[in-house]
C-alpha cells in the first residue's frame, strides 16, 4: 500500500525544502509541498492544500496524510478535509520538521496511513526520549523494546565521515524494518531514523549491533553489509 504525505507551510520555500529533505530518505514515497498562499506570499492556500491531495491521490496513494507547521495552517487543511470527506485523506498533528521525516521513513517501508500517522505522532519521542527533565538533565536515548530472546551482537567502525546523518540514519532505518527481528544500534532502536541521529555518531565512531527474533542473523547480515560499504559515501 502507498501511502502519500502532504505538507502545509506558510512558506512555499519551507514546505518545498522539507519535501525535498524528506524525499532524500524516502525517494519512493509521493511527497506533495503546499505552502504559501496561491500569489507565493506568506500564507496559507485551501486551493493549494486542495490540489496537493488530489496530485497525491491521483497518483495512486492508498492514503494521504497532511501535516502542518502552525496552527492557521492547520485550519486551512482541516477546510479541506471537511470539504473532501475522505478517510484515505487524514491530518496529523505532530511537530513539522520531525514527523515529515519520520512519516517519509516509514511511509518508505511500507506502512499503511495508520502506521506512517503513529510514527509522525510519535516524532519527538523518538528523537529526544519523553518525560519530564530538567533543563541541564541530559536527554536520555529511546531504547527499543526487548522480545526476552538472546541477542546477538555485532561491533563495527562507520567508514563514511559523516557517520549516521539523516541519509545512512533512513537507509538503516528501513532495512531494520524490513526483518522479523527487534534490532537495536547502541541501544536505540535501529528502526527509528530520528533515535538513531540522536545518537550523534560521526565518523570512526564504534557502532553495537544487536538483533534478537526469527530473523535477527539476517538482519545483522543486512546492517553490516549496509555500514561497512559507508552507506555509498566512502
Amino acid at each position: 500500500m502507498a501511502t502519500a504525505l502532504v505538507l502545509v507551510s506558510h512558506s512555499a520555500k519551507l514546505a518545498a525544502g522539507l519535501a525535498e529533505v524528506a524525499g532524500q530518505m524516502a525517494p519512493d514515497v509521493t511527497i506533495v509541498a503546499a505552502g504559501g498562499t496561491d500569489d507565493g506570499a506568506i500564507g496559507t492556500s485551501f486551493d493549494l492544500v486542495e490540489q496537493a491531495v488530489a496530485q497525491a491521490l491521483e497518483g495512486g496513494a492508498d492514503g494521504v496524510a497532511i501535516l502542518t507547521d502552525l496552527g492557521s495552517a492547520t485550519l486551512t487543511a482541516e477546510s479541506v478535509l471537511d470539504m473532501l470527506d475522505d478517510e484515505r485523506v487524514r491530518l496529523v498533528e505532530a511537530p513539522f520538521v520531525e514527523a515529515a521525516v519520520s512519516a517519509a521513513v516509514a511511509a518508505q517501508g511500507g506502512g499503511d496511513l495508520e502506521a506512517v500517522s503513529a510514527a509522525a505522532r510519535t516524532a519527538v519521542d523518538a528523537f529526544t526520549g519523553s518525560g519530564d527533565r530538567s533543563a541541564d538533565e541530559p536527554t536520555p536515548a529511546v531504547e527499543a523494546p526487548t522480545s526476552g530472546a538472546a541477542a546477538q551482537t555485532r561491533s563495527l567502525v562507520l567508514k563514511n565521515s559523516l557517520g549516521l546523518h539523516a541519509r545512512p540514519a533512513a537507509v538503516v532505518a528501513r532495512k531494520a524494518s524490513e526483518f522479523d527481528a527487534e534490532v537495536t544500534i547502541n541501544g536505540v532502536d535501529a528502526a527509528s531514523v530520528l533515535a538513531l541521529m540522536a545518537l550523534g555518531l560521526t565518523g570512526g565512531a564504534e557502532v553495537e549491533l544487536s538483533a534478537s527474533g526469527a530473523q535477527a542473523e539476517e538482519a545483522l547480515e543486512a546492517l553490516t553489509a549496509e555500514i561497512e560499504s559507508g552507506f555509498g559515501e566512502v
